[in-house]
């Protein structure tokens, strides 16, 4: 019988190293077959780990969050959009209004697609630009944007350089530039987006400069949901399935790839090498590997199955590495070393919910219990997770319990604060793996990783003497 590890059964053996320093190490790497992020950090498409907030927080650090798909088409697509529209070189599709409206509906408009101007036409015809300056001390909000919008535009042609785009701003005083050609407004600049671009230089971004944003799909809408995300710019799609090693996943690999030939694809959940060639060759672009290792996850515990997950993420390895598929590994790490060890296994990413959850970016208020602040984590497949979602379609509570086959459970964990903190956290783990392994980078990391099992007494004497962590 074939033995399974996770990561408390082993650690990596040190080895000389040739960095005078952690922060030297490099840890760019792939998602998928053509994502590259700057930091190795994925967030987990998870209803209480991932939207936009926590997407664009990630992406500014390097990573990548994956928009959740547990509500209707419209709503993920709105995320997406607030993920793409937050920061960019040049906003190609600026919200218009027209100049009747009042400044209340304005306003309104402003929330719900999270921008903080408008552009004003008549017909065809640019005739001001609204913004929250043209009604700070306004009390009429019923007044229309006409009487008080900014009519004195200044304008740059389509395709200026942002050199010149940042001269124009600052030699007339402006915030924002609309880009025309041949009279069309065709997009926007401003001095907050320039900001953004010089304030977080090892963002994810796209080749438009926004930045980098994926989106979960299942099996029953996978087309016409994808076809939605893409268009309004999600980057990769993670079609994400409890067990994709089955006929129906590989089906829908094959007709997205049929239908989306230019946008990668991640599959998961898997756990062997098996799985791994049958959704390679069906074309998936990156794989995704973790079968009940999650601490929100019962599939081990209800239905039997399941491999340890350091044992799952080489057998997946070993067989992506012949067709070149980056892997990501999601889902039971506790520890920053975990994050160590799983790329030392061979993972290119790794894709977390348990990290992330409970910081301030995560959807959920914060609980107050026995004086501790908490925020609510749900696995997906957890009845609370259910609940929700049956009530979010139905707009309306649901007493009565579901009858579902439950693999998940929902708990709290600590507060954490800006999830900026933990990203410090881990990468800085990560890099004195790194170091550790004698390596440079991740790709030096996974050729002279060498593993040690370690008993039970050895993963205790691993920890401090003041850790209360469970044994």
């Amino acid at each position: 019988m074939k033995l399974g590890l996770t990561y408390n059964d082993v650690l990596i053996v040190p080895k000389k190293t040739l960095l005078n320093s952690r922060s030297e190490a490099n840890i760019q790497t792939r998602f998928t077959k053509n994502i590259s992020l700057n930091i190795p950090l994925v967030s987990s498409n998870m209803a209480t780990v991932t939207e936009h907030k926590m997407a664009i927080a990630i992406a500014r650090e390097g990573g990548l969050g994956v928009i959740h798909q547990f509500g209707t088409i419209e709503e993920q697509v709105k995320e997406i959009k607030k993920v793409k529209r937050s920061t960019s070189y040049i906003i190609e599709n600026p919200i218009f209004i027209s100049p009747t409206i009042t400044i209340a509906e304005a306003v309104k408009v402003m929330k719900v697609e999270g921008v903080t101007s408008l552009l004003v036409k008549e017909g065809e015809e640019l005739v001001g630009i609204f913004t929250s300056k043209d009604y700070l001390f306004e009390e009429d909000m019923n007044k229309k944007i006409s009487e008080v919008m900014t009519k004195r535009l200044i304008t740059a042609p389509y395709g200026i350089k942002l050199e010149e785009a940042k001269k124009i701003l600052h030699q007339h005083r402006i915030e924002k530039l609309p880009l025309l050609e041949n009279g069309k407004v065709l997009g926007l600049i401003t001095t907050q987006d320039i900001k953004k671009l010089e304030f977080w230089p090892n963002a994810a971004r796209d080749k438009k400069g926004r930045l980098l944003v994926g989106a979960a799909v299942g099996v029953k809408d996978t087309i016409e949901r994808s076809r939605e995300l893409i268009n309004v710019g999600a980057d990769v799609i993670v079609l994400d399935i409890a067990h994709c090693h089955s006929d129906l996943a590989i089906q829908r690999i094959k007709e997205f790839k049929l239908n989306f030939p230019e946008v990668d694809i991640m599959a998961g959940n898997i756990a062997t090498g098996e799985a791994a060639k049958d959704l390679i060759e069906a074309g998936a672009d990156g794989l995704k590997v973790g079968i009940g290792p999650s601490a929100v996850c019962t599939t081990r515990i209800m239905s039997g199955s399941g491999i340890p997950q350091l044992t799952a993420i080489i057998d997946v390895v070993k067989v992506a590495k012949e067709y070149d598929i980056p892997v990501s590994a999601d889902g039971g790490m506790k520890f920053p070393g975990d994050v160590a060890k799983a790329v030392a296994a061979g993972a290119s990413t790794i894709y977390s919910g348990s990290f992330f959850a409970g910081t301030d970016e995560a959807p959920g208020r914060i609980i107050m219990k026995d004086g501790k602040r908490y925020k609510r984590y749900m696995g997906s497949a957890s009845h609370d997770s259910n609940l929700e979602r049956k009530e979010n379609l139905e707009r309306k509570q649901v007493k009565e319990r579901l009858d579902v086959f439950v693999e998940g459970v929902s708990i709290l964990v600590d507060y954490k604060g800006f999830v900026r903190e933990v990203i410090k956290g881990l990468v800085k783990g990560l890099q004195s793996g790194i170091s550790y392994c004698g390596a440079r980078d991740i790709k030096e990391m996974q050729a002279n990783a060498e593993f040690i099992q370690i008993t039970s007494v050895g993963w205790k004497e691993s920890k401090s003497r003041g850790d209360k962590l469970s044994e």
